[in-house]
């Protein structure tokens, strides 16, 4: 079956195109590469050893995206294309609204027309905001997001509940928690432009000279070492639970459906640890200073997945110690 990947050349389409084949589909990737580089087609060339199909164009071309979808016969999506930097939507919450929800509406327009039926939504546990009580379920409510990026997510959400309940499509969104790491052979893995938003990268880049030093963000949080804590999920564990994802809105009988499911590891580690950890895998001493707290950040958050491991068959393998080998292995190629 062929699979469009919106985004597919981004750190979490690009793991789960190569999920996508060893799981016998077709992945078909969109993307205009303006947060991603060409060099990863090389990668994934060099993990399945073939060229995947890449259309270079943006999610908000009516035209264009039909196209693909009426060439490449499409029969499901994968929907990752998204701009999605914290500090930067704050600053520009137009182009986030304009990007973010008018490629999805774009994208669901061309759905319909195209008579395709299924969809993965990159959604993302800023929903939760600062939770109540902990580990969130998907039960737990939505709160009011902290940043314009995690209000494209709780509106996206809301929108594709609505458009799903009206139409023949079966939606799922998946809310993930923090992706880290690389796959394991170093041919693909995160790959900020510019100075990186996330803290695993930032890690890496200090570690290898890139970066002179590394802050951590308060660490008088109410928590055990005083610093935030995640749940911190392999990139090649989540790619799996898309597809995995995928199965089960194809195997399921009904005409519409939409439904969330939380993507995590289910515990959640510190800062600190995380650091400590990768000193510990890397056997490099990281050089870093605590500051004051970040606006906008959550004290703790993880997830309860017993929701995706029942329904979906799926579970996280992979811990932290092995996310971090990977993704220092990657660092290093580059």
């Amino acid at each position: 079956m062929n699979i469009l990947v919106t985004g597919g050349a981004g750190f979490i389409g690009s793991h789960t195109v190569v999920s996508l084949v060893a799981a016998g589909f077709n992945p078909i990737i969109v993307d205009d590469f303006s947060n991603s580089e060409k060099s990863v087609m090389l990668g994934l060339k060099e993990i399945l050893g073939k060229e995947v199909p890449c259309h270079v164009i943006d999610c908000n071309n009516y035209l264009e995206l039909r196209k693909v979808f009426h060439t490449e016969k499409i029969e499901g999506v994968i929907h990752f294309a998204a701009f999605k930097a914290v500090g930067e939507s704050m600053k520009a919450p137009l182009a986030y609204y304009r990007n973010n929800l008018g490629s999805m509406l774009n994208l669901l327009d061309v759905m319909l027309a195209e008579g395709v039926k299924n969809m993965i939504f990159s959604s993302s546990c800023t929903v939760y905001g600062e939770p109540d009580e902990l580990p969130v379920t998907e039960e737990t409510p939505v709160k009011p997001a902290a940043s314009v990026y995690g209000n494209t997510k709780r509106v996206g959400e809301e929108i594709l509940r609505d458009v799903a309940n009206a139409n023949p499509l079966k939606i799922i969104s998946l809310r993930y928690f923090n992706p880290i790491g690389a796959h394991p052979s170093a041919a693909i893995g995160e790959l900020p432009l510019g100075v990186p938003s996330n803290l695993v990268p930032f890690v890496t880049q200090t570690a290898v000279g890139l970066r002179p030093s590394l802050t951590v963000f308060g660490d008088d949080y109410p928590t055990p070492d005083g610093t935030c804590i995640r749940d911190y999920i392999h990139v090649v564990d989540l790619a799996e639970a898309h597809v995995a994802a995928l199965k089960y809105l194809m195997d399921n009988p009904e005409n519409s459906l939409y439904d969330v499911f939380n993507i995590g590891t289910g515990q959640g580690n510190s800062v600190l640890e995380l650091i400590k950890t990768f000193e510990a895998v890397s056997g490099q001493a990281l050089n870093y200073t605590v500051g004051t707290r970040r606006d906008g950040d959550v004290t703790a958050v993880w997830g309860d997945v017993q929701k995706a491991n029942k329904q979906l068959g799926w579970q996280a393998k992979l811990g932290l110690r092995e996310a971090l080998e990977d993704a220092w292995r990657w660092q290093k190629r580059l």
